[in-house]
C-alpha cells in the first residue's frame, strides 16, 4: 500500500520537498540546544546592557530614560580613553611577546624525540591555571618584603637593596607581560601545533628536494598554510588581551597612579565601585563594538593573501 502525499493549501507536496523538509526540521533540533543557549545567555544579556546603557541605572532606586547621555559622556570621559590607549598597548605588546615564545615552542614540540609528550604537557600546565590563581601567585612572587624575586635579586648581589618591582610602570608593566606570557603560550603552543601538523609532509620534502633552506620553507610554505591556524590564535590572543583585568587588578591593583588601569577595569570601576551600572554598561557596548571591528580586520587581513 503507497502513502498518500501530504497536501497543502489543496495542492500535494512532493515527496522530494517533504524529505527536504524533513532535513530541515532534524537539523533545527540538533541546533536547537545550542541556540537555546546563545540567545539565553548572549542575546539576550547583550540587548538588556544596551537597554541599561540608555538609562542612568543606580544600584538602588529607579532606573531614569536618559536616551543617549552615556554614550555623550562616554566621549568626554579621558580616563575610559586613556584605558583603552593603555589596553591597546598592552594588547599589541603581549601578542608579540605571546607568538615570540609559543611559535618556536611549538616547532620544537612538532618534532618527534625523545620525552616529547613530556616537553609537551610541561609547557601546557601554565594553561589549567586559572588568571586568578596565576595573578594572585605572581602577587606573592614579586611582593617586596615577602616575595621571591626582589629577596633573591639582593641576595645574588643583582641588587644592593630589595626593590619594590610594582612601584615603577615600567617593572610593573613587564613584570605583568612576562607573567601572562607564562601563562598562556602553552595555550598557543597547542593552536600553533595543530596548524604545524596538518601540513603534509610531502608539501616539505618536494620543498626540500627544489633546494629550498629552512627558512625559505619557513616563510614559503609552512607561513602560507598556517595561515588559517594564525587567525585563530591571533584573534583568542588579540580579545583575550583587550579583555584584561584580573592581572593588573589583582597585582597591581591599576598602580602605580592609576597607570595600569584597562577598559575593563574602568568598567568594573564604574560599574561596581560607583555604582554608575548604566555607564558602565555604555562603556561595555563601546568596548564590544571596538573588539568586533578588530576581529573583522584580522579575518580580512589574514585571509587577504597579500594581507600578511
Amino acid at each position: 500500500m503507497t502513502s498518500q502525499p501530504q497536501i497543502h493549501n489543496g495542492v500535494p507536496i512532493p515527496r522530494r520537498n517533504q524529505r527536504q523538509r524533513r532535513k530541515q526540521l532534524a537539523g533545527l533540533l540538533f541546533v536547537s540546544p545550542a541556540l537555546i543557549l546563545v540567545l539565553t545567555f548572549f542575546v539576550i544579556p547583550l540587548g538588556m546592557a544596551f537597554w541599561m546603557s540608555l538609562h542612568n541605572w543606580p544600584l538602588l532606586g529607579k532606573p531614569r530614560f536618559i536616551w543617549f547621555n552615556n554614550y555623550t559622556r562616554l566621549a568626554q570621559d579621558g580616563q575610559f580613553w586613556a584605558s583603552m590607549r593603555f589596553t591597546v598597548y598592552y594588547t599589541l605588546v603581549v601578542t608579540v611577546a605571546i607568538f615570540a615564545v609559543a611559535f618556536p615552542l611549538a616547532l620544537f614540540a612538532e618534532k618527534s624525540r625523545k620525552l616529547t609528550k613530556i616537553y609537551r604537557t610541561a609547557f601546557f600546565l601554565p594553561v589549567v591555571v586559572g588568571f586568578g590563581s596565576a595573578s594572585l601567585l605572581w602577587a606573592w612572587l614579586l611582593d617586596v618584603d615577602s616575595g621571591l624575586f626582589s629577596p633573591a635579586a639582593q641576595s645574588l648581589g643583582f641588587t644592593a637593596k630589595r626593590v619594590n618591582l610594582l612601584a615603577d610602570f615600567d617593572t610593573t608593566f613587564w613584570s605583568i607581560i612576562i607573567m601572562v606570557v607564562w601563562k598562556t603560550a602553552g595555550f598557543n603552543m597547542i593552536i600553533l601545533l595543530t596548524g604545524l601538523q596538518g601540513i603534509s609532509t610531502e608539501v616539505q620534502e618536494a620543498a626540500r628536494m627544489d633546494g629550498a633552506s629552512a627558512w625559505q620553507r619557513f616563510r614559503r610554505v609552512t607561513l602560507p598554510l598556517m595561515r588559517r591556524t594564525i587567525a585563530l590564535a591571533l584573534i583568542l590572543s588579540v580579545s583575550g588581551s583587550m579583555l584584561a583585568f584580573d592581572q593588573f587588578y589583582i597585582i597591581a591593583d591599576g598602580g602605580p597612579q592609576n597607570s595600569t588601569v584597562t577598559a575593563v577595569y574602568w568598567i568594573f570601576s564604574q560599574s561596581f565601585v560607583s555604582f554608575h551600572l548604566g555607564y558602565g554598561s555604555a562603556l561595555s557596548m563601546v568596548l564590544l563594538v571596538i573588539l568586533v571591528f578588530i576581529s573583522v580586520l584580522q579575518l580580512r587581513l589574514l585571509r587577504n593573501p597579500e594581507g600578511m
